[in-house]
């Protein structure tokens, strides 16, 4: 049986009965995990070898686990900082703040990777324009270089430990007020004022990107749908013109941002159409067996085989893991990182 494709969630710690039903339909062919899913790293590791053991190829698991306020992960884990503080490193010293981020983004992605988590919905790349609370100190830094810069060295320290990286919210969710989860946000920029917001996608992709998050945002002078929905922005400008070749992730179907489109069943046909591979359905389990009822696909093979390539690398335990001299090294730039800065008095 192939990966569908239908990303869902489970309620709690272990799998329910009806948990493994779904797991088990052709339509799904991920799980994503919040933080109602964990207790401990020992838990988190039966749980998901107990989601790779439903089938054959084994279901793949992410999570959202980018640092600061979005980690699902907490005890047992490195508390991560956001990635705006890895932008103020950046700032006082150009070479010490992508180093950083390539440690952190290995040390992010080990550690998932140890208790079985596949991959991590990171790095975001969206521009901090000062007005998204929603993105706020998720993004790096407001200039698009460094955004860039920062950005390819973080996915090529997950890349080291084993994980593909998901740059989002494409094509850009920093210069909107409006959060998707709760609204539509508009921006109405012409496409030649997004080139800053395009230019870590345009980067990252010359860097051998994997996967794409796309976001619930409307661009009307761009296309008459919101990005997620929309093959102006998915066919055209993502895979045509920056040349994109791996998953494409829309963002949740739940969201209020994709409420537009229509009921469940629509909203998964019009992201299918405007080329997503995956389509997350997260908090929501009733439209969720509604769309593993209504949807009517057939399968793509080369859709599906960009999600197999999302699968990590399991090469190593946690003992093993903090035991090495990898991660200890790692610490000592997460500390160095997130120490208060050191500030200097005339005497």
């Amino acid at each position: 049986m192939s990966l569908g494709p239908l990303m869902v969630d489970i309620a709690g710690t272990t799998l329910t009965r009806e948990d493994r039903e779904i797991l088990a339909h052709p339509l799904v062919g991920s799980v994503i995990l919040f933080t109602r899913n964990y207790a401990d790293p020992e838990q988190l590791q039966r749980l998901a070898q107990d989601i790779h053991a439903v089938r054959s190829p084994p279901l793949l698991v992410a999570v959202d686990h980018e640092g600061g306020r979005v980690q699902r992960f907490r005890a047992g884990f490195s508390a991560l900082p956001a990635l705006h503080r890895i932008g103020h490193v950046y700032d006082l010293d150009a070479a010490q703040g992508l180093e950083t981020a390539r440690r952190l983004g290995w040390l992010m992605a080990a550690e998932l990777l140890a208790v079985g988590v596949d991959f991590s919905f990171a790095p975001c790349v969206d521009l901090d324009y000062g007005v998204s609370e929603v993105i706020g100190d998720r993004a790096f830094h407001r200039r698009a270089e460094s955004v860039s810069r920062l950005a390819v060295a973080y996915m090529h320290g997950m890349r080291d430990a084993g994980m593909a990286a998901t740059a989002k919210h494409f094509p850009g969710h920093g210069a909107v007020v409006a959060d998707s989860h709760l609204a539509l946000p508009v921006d109405r920029r012409a496409l030649a004022d997004l080139q800053d917001d395009l230019m870590p996608y345009r980067w990252l992709i010359d860097n051998g990107l994997p996967a794409v998050m796309v976001a619930h945002v409307l661009f009307p002078a761009v296309d008459a749908l919101p990005a997620s929905f929309s093959a102006r922005w998915v066919g055209g400008i993502l895979r045509g013109e920056l040349g994109f070749a791996g998953a494409v992730f829309a963002d949740d179907l739940s969201m209020a941002g994709a409420a537009s489109i229509g009921d469940i069943v629509s909203r998964a046909t019009q992201a299918l159409s405007a080329g997503c591979d995956v389509l997350p359905v997260c908090n929501d389990r009733a439209n969720l067996l509604r769309l593993i009822d209504g949807l009517k696909i057939e399968g793509d093979p080369a859709s599906r085989l960009r999600l197999v390539r999302m699968r990590g690398r399991h090469d190593t335990t946690p003992s093993a893991l903090r035991a090495s001299a990898a991660w200890q090294a790692c610490q000592d730039w997460l500390q160095r990182c997130t120490a208060a800065p050191q500030l200097e008095f005339d005497a």
